[in-house]
């Protein structure tokens, strides 16, 4: 049901992680947060590619706006009364729109947000052809993103794209530098084995942050496996809308050469069951 967010979810989120690797299902939207939430997600991840491709039907290479991304924020935390992370990109922007981005998305319920050091117009972290900005750079978008801070707890991560540029061990030393800067905690993109995964672990003492997409240069481990390894969050942020684009083109398909919807009536959710999801009845009163 459409509540307020949930009151210092960075505190809430800082506490899960204490206790052990939290899992975030990836969402993008406040329906495919619902549904995580009501499935048993006690944290719900935003991932900018999943809601460019679904709110613009575009790629993931800075197109859609703060705006864009804080419309989905606001609606998906008033949704599902979890703990989210939302993909900042780039920051949209040089150090005074890293600074509005914290502000806003803060003010829209998240716990917590990650800013990456690519270029802009990035591009999604398993391509080839990323450009990184100057460490120095990316150092004054972290300050400038935790001064933003009004709640301390607010969780900001910085990401690296630096492995597939200028290898791991570079990778490493700008993480460090990020750290020293002030980040709340890493997320390193694009690691190719459990070895790096490792490496970065004896490396950095800050939580960290383990993307498991799928199709792309990182094997794919289990949460439990990150839970050995000391990694404090597992993101899984395309996997659902991955699994909705397969059931959609399915199901256009034969819907376009039948006509009818006959032979997926036990295949889709009834009204009942997509009212439960929603809580309809609460609305009534």
């Amino acid at each position: 049901m459409i509540c307020p967010p949930i009151d210092r979810p960075g505190q809430k989120l800082r506490e899960m992680m204490e206790a052990g690797t939290v899992v975030m299902p990836g969402a993008f939207s406040a329906f495919s947060a619902l549904a995580a939430f009501n499935q048993g997600a006690g944290a719900v991840y935003l991932s900018g590619g999943a809601m460019t491709n679904s709110e613009l039907g575009a790629p993931d290479i800075g197109l859609a706006t703060l705006e864009d991304f804080t419309r989905v924020a606001t609606r998906a935390c008033q949704a599902a009364p979890v703990p989210m992370i939302c993909d900042a990109d780039t920051g949209f922007g040089e150090i005074w729109n890293v600074r509005r981005t914290a502000i806003e998305m803060e003010r829209a319920g998240l716990a917590g947000i990650h800013i990456e050091d690519q270029v802009n117009p990035k591009r999604c972290g398993h391509l080839d052809g990323k450009e990184l900005i100057a460490c120095g750079e990316m150092v004054l978008k972290i300050k400038a993103a935790i001064k933003a801070k009004k709640d301390s707890s607010f969780v900001v991560f910085a990401r690296t794209d630096a492995r597939g540029v200028e290898g791991l061990d570079a990778a490493i030393e700008r993480a460090k530098a990020y750290v020293d800067a002030g980040a709340d905690g890493i997320f390193p993109e694009g690691l190719t084995s459990e070895a790096e995964f490792e490496a970065f672990r004896s490396a950095i003492d800050v939580p960290l942050l383990a993307n498991m997409t799928e199709f792309g240069k990182t094997p794919l481990i289990p949460a439990s496996r990150f839970e050995e390894l000391g990694y404090e969050i597992v993101i899984f942020p395309v996997t659902a809308l991955r699994v909705i684009l397969k059931s959609l083109r399915e199901f256009y398909g034969d819907l376009l050469e039948t006509g009818t919807q006959a032979a997926w009536m036990d295949k889709m959710a009834t009204r009942a069951e997509l009212y439960e999801e929603i809580e309809y009845d609460r609305y009534q009163s």
